[in-house]
């Protein structure tokens, strides 16, 4: 009889390549199967990692109930698989929880690798509170999307969000009409890269920053002042 295999999820770097640890360089080096959203990308970081070509499969938001249930065989049939997401924690906004799910339902072992995450470098250099805090997320794109962000501003906590380049000044828009005048509102972009920011001000004078000084641009993190 087959010895089952394994799943790790493994977190890959934000930005600087030195991000990844050690036992993510051994875990990718010694599986199987790498399971990834664009293969295009794993490759690319694999590369940069000096680490031989591996078997690449696809796992993404469009195919992941396929995907999930190909998975689970390759790994009852002896396969050590790494989950990876194209940078940063997978499933944290990102595929894989119906692949752990399913891994639960036939009792396979998981192993979750700690590692890079924009989550936390966000809030701690946020200067906001971190004793208490809660993600939500993308905001909606379209519908529910205003109503999303009334709701995310009544918590007593800190709150993060994850944004687009594209919807930034949207949402600082939303908020600097629905916040209370002394609430701030951080903003973390480009964590980890070479022009990494990590900003506190009103959501109003963050978008005058932002355009004047043309940084519209990478992913962000934004973190509300809880409601006091």
């Amino acid at each position: 009889m087959t010895e089952q295999g394994e799943l790790f999820i493994v977190p890959t770097p934000i930005g600087n390549i030195e991000d990844i640890t050690l036992r993510a360089l051994n875990v990718l080096k010694s599986v199987d199967i790498i399971a990834c959203e664009d293969k295009r990308e794993t490759g690319k970081l694999l590369k940069l990692l000096e680490i031989n070509a591996k078997k690449l499969i696809s796992y993404h938001n469009f195919n992941e109930r396929n995907s999930s249930l190909g998975i689970i065989q390759l790994i009852e049939n002896g396969n050590k698989v790494a989950l990876v997401s194209d940078a940063g924690y997978p499933l944290v906004s990102d595929p894989g929880y119906d692949l752990i799910k399913q891994c639960k339902l036939s009792n396979i072992k998981i192993t979750p690798l700690p590692g890079a995450s924009a989550i936390l470098p966000a809030l701690v250099a946020s200067g906001l509170s971190t004793d208490s805090f809660v993600f939500l997320g993308f905001p909606p794109q379209k519908k529910g999307r205003k109503t999303f962000v009334e709701k995310a501003i009544t918590y007593d906590k800190t709150v993060i969000l994850y944004e687009s380049p594209h919807k930034i000044i949207r949402l600082l828009t939303t908020l600097s009409e629905i916040l209370e005048e002394d609430r701030k509102v951080s903003i973390a972009r480009e964590i980890s890269k070479m022009f990494e920011e990590y900003l506190l001000d009103t959501p109003k004078n963050l978008i005058d920053y932002l355009e004047k000084n043309n940084k519209v641009k990478g992913e962000f993190v934004v973190l509300i002042e809880r409601k006091n």
